[in-house]
């Protein structure tokens, strides 16, 4: 209550970055005196494991919120099970011209063309080598504006290699609408090649870093079904360990908002409530096109408890939040999980990993 009816309506007054940056001092300032258990659902049903590595529960914070990793020990009090921090690219860039930010509050949206503002993976490994959270760390790591395209898979092993030892999981973004021609990367032959030199290094590292970490692909919910199922054979030929889907898109059908406003925000992508829909389909399709040769993580319009659920439903073994969050404010992640806990008990589901997938029809049906 706090939030939606004091807090939310004076920071919405403020320009929508400036905000974040306000709000996230603020927070981080208070967030040592948070118990640890204060935004915590802690239930042995919310428990679950994907490629090996262990998830308090499935409900992660997507990359672009905490893009340089200042704060993810600070988020983490908020009862996330995993943080996903960046996009980090191999240089440090300032990313678009401002105001680049904005609110489409009558869609519950947002629209960005940031532009992978970061500090680059240097300064991030520095920020990361004094840090440590209690929940999973993912590095989100993207394409540098200044690097040709055909020289991407170089741009990416480098950020991978110098943040390689901090993370739990590493994500290759190849799918914002706001870099110049990085959608051009989801195509079979130039993703095929940079996952194959990216899954190559990986090799190399386990052994000078003596461990082993996933790495995701995340996609644009632009693609079309073809599209989609060349991604599914390209991640199964390559051996990828999962795909998060998905990004934002750069459609605006269907907006309630007025088309004044709409304009006025002018290109990025568009992220929270019109997407609900869509990034569920897709997560759907590859599901289905998968055969659970690899695990899905749902993200994109995900704004209450019942979308994380069918997110589930849809087929996605762990979640990420982040216009949610906004709107929701401090206790979204913690409304979330009880809405989750309260349906795996209501349909018999031991755990997650039991309830990925329920609403996907069976093979008797198909």
């Amino acid at each position: 209550m706090f939030w939606k009816y004091l807090a939310r309506p004076i920071f919405f007054r403020c320009d929508a970055e400036k905000a974040h940056y306000a709000s996230m001092g603020n927070f981080s300032r208070i967030a040592p005196l948070i118990p640890n258990n204060y935004f915590r659902v802690n239930a042995p049903e919310l428990h679950t494991e994907v490629c090996g590595l262990k998830f308090e529960n499935p409900v992660g914070l997507a990359a672009g919120f905490d893009k340089n990793a200042q704060w993810f020990p600070q988020l983490a009090k908020l009862g996330f099970g995993h943080i996903e921090v960046g996009t980090v690219t191999a240089h440090e860039q300032p990313g678009k011209p401002k105001p680049r930010l904005f609110r489409l509050v009558d869609d519950r949206a947002v629209i960005n063309r940031m532009g992978f503002n970061n500090a680059g993976c240097e300064k991030v490994a520095a920020q990361l080598e004094s840090k440590k959270c209690d929940a999973v760390l993912g590095i989100n790591i993207g394409k540098s504006k200044i690097t040709p395209l055909e020289s991407a898979d170089e741009d990416y092993l480098k950020s991978l290699t110098t943040l390689y030892r901090f993370a739990d999981y590493v994500t290759i973004n190849v799918s914002s609408p706001n870099t110049p021609g990085l959608r051009k990367l989801q195509g079979r032959e130039l993703l095929t090649q940079l996952l194959n030199r990216i899954l190559e290094e990986r090799s190399v590292l386990e052994k000078s870093h003596q461990k082993s970490i996933p790495v995701f692909l995340k996609i644009a919910p632009d693609l079309n079904e073809h599209q989609l199922d060349e991604i599914v054979e390209i991640a199964i030929e390559t051996k990828i360990s999962g795909i998060i889907a998905t990004n934002t898109t750069i459609s605006r059908e269907n907006l309630k908002s007025s088309p004044a406003d709409v304009q006025a925000c002018g290109d990025g992508g568009l992220s929270g409530g019109p997407l609900t829909q869509r990034s569920r389909e897709v997560v759907a399709h590859l599901y289905r096109q998968c055969e659970k040769k690899f695990p899905i993580i749902g993200v994109g319009g995900i704004m209450s408890g019942a979308d994380a659920w069918e997110m589930i439903g849809a087929g996605a073994s762990l979640l990420q939040v982040y216009t949610g969050f906004i709107y929701g404010g401090p206790s979204f992640v913690k409304n979330i999980n009880r809405y989750l806990l309260k349906s795996l008990r209501q349909h018999d589901f031991a755990n997650i990993s039991e309830a990925v997938g329920h609403d996907q029809p069976s093979q008797a049906n198909d």
